[in-house]
């Protein structure tokens, strides 16, 4: 593992979004939801896709506050273009379990 600086961290925005819709995204190669994510005031709403469709149906998804990051640049990702990242950890068994504060934090709020 290699290191990096503190300022190097700090290029990283990590901050606090919650989801606001979720839709099908069946031309994805694997199976994945379209996320539609409120990071609120400077930042605003940001589409992403995301493959945590094994553990996360539509219905426990909307209003779920989650950990991502919004200065990647865009990527298109078949006919959809993803505007930030949301983050998760990769089980030893392939499902992503979403990197979620426990308690509720403001919109936009970004990871000290």
């Amino acid at each position: 593992m290699s290191e990096i600086s503190w300022e190097d961290f700090q290029k990283v925005e990590l901050c606090v979004g919650t989801i606001v819709e979720v839709d099908e995204f069946p031309e994805a190669r694997r199976p994945a939801w379209k996320l539609t994510v409120d990071f609120g005031g400077s930042i605003g709403v940001k589409r992403a896709s995301a493959q945590i469709t094994d553990l996360y149906s539509k219905d426990n998804l909307v209003g779920k506050q989650v950990v991502g990051v919004v200065n990647f640049p865009k990527k298109q990702i078949g006919p959809f273009m993803s505007e930030c990242l949301v983050t998760g950890f990769v089980t030893d068994d392939g499902p992503v379990v979403l990197a979620v504060p426990d308690k509720p934090v403001k919109n936009g709020t970004r990871l000290a």
